[in-house]
């Protein structure tokens, strides 16, 4: 099935396969291939329209009879973190950011698969294995960087210096956006649980925003009603993308996952209102 824009991209809907959030439901994607001279522009522009990407695809959840998934993003210059996420921030400072280009590594992948197994072993990416993980890090056509958060304290076996592959205790796959920075897919340390590694991972790119002038942190979904979503929820200032527009999230409470098959447009009425990037103009250096 494919609908068609007046100019590119052209814009496609995945076949209903199960929900990976709400039990019981179905869910459908409209995405767009994300290639070419204009792909950061694309990026940028349908990032703030709820996209997210993954690898060379922009994607935003179109299901047939649910509209429960919300895009998410912090407001940099409001946000305040709470007294439990401020002592996250405290407990994990002794972490060291390196900012890389988006090139996997055997370090980061065994990580990535202790994170799985423990928190997601029956999820879509369980099997994924190292070929799949280098080509989730690795094929961007965007200013990506991976994120890396590592123990200074662990030394190699020769006792020089921190080796920057030792003690490896987070990573997150990060867009530079025009406006903020697009947390793509983090993973963290599970035997860790405890130190809130994926709280910091957040105020770090809170920190990051503001130290490079950006307005947002694009977190993804949030979806009411899903326990894996829930924490999203809990972060200041948090604007969710419904209707056409940005607007602050309130009282998580007054959300719902409402399943009605009006609440979802057509898919030809909802491509019909994406608004394209000019595609004359120059890309960014």
């Amino acid at each position: 099935m494919r609908h068609t824009l007046p100019l590119a991209p052209q814009f496609y809907v995945t076949a209903p396969q199960p929900c990976p959030y709400l039990e019981g439901r179905m869910e459908r994607k409209l995405f767009t291939a994300l290639q070419g001279d204009a792909a950061e522009r694309l990026n940028d522009a349908l990032s703030k329209q709820g996209f997210r990407r993954s690898q060379n695809v922009l994607y935003r959840p179109s299901c047939a009879e649910c509209s429960a998934c919300l895009s998410a993003r912090i407001r940099v210059a409001d946000f305040m973190p709470t007294r439990s996420q401020a002592r996250a921030a405290r407990r994990n400072s002794y972490l060291q950011r390196r900012a890389t280009a988006p090139w996997a590594t055997e370090e980061q992948f065994a990580l990535f698969r202790d994170y799985l197994d423990s928190r997601h072993a029956t999820g879509g990416m369980a099997d994924m294995d190292l070929f799949e993980f280098a080509a989730m890090v690795e094929e961007t056509p965007v200013r990506t960087r991976l994120i890396e958060y590592h123990d200074p304290a662990l030394r190699n076996r020769r006792g020089d210096e921190a080796d920057p592959r030792d003690g490896l205790r987070a990573v997150c796959l990060t867009d530079i956006l025009d406006d903020g920075l697009s947390m793509v897919y983090s993973f963290f340390d599970p035997a860790r649980d405890k130190d809130s590694l994926g709280t910091h991972i957040i105020l770090d790119h809170v920190v990051i925003a503001r130290e490079m002038g950006l307005p947002y942190v694009y977190l993804g979904y949030w979806v009411p009603g899903s326990p894996k979503m829930g924490y999203k929820a809990k972060f200041d200032a948090l604007e969710i993308f419904r209707g056409g527009r940005w607007q602050p999230l309130g009282n998580p409470a007054d959300h719902d996952a409402a399943t009605h098959p009006l609440s979802v447009d057509p898919i030809a009425e909802q491509v019909a209102r994406i608004s394209l990037p000019d595609l004359n103009r120059p890309q960014r250096g």
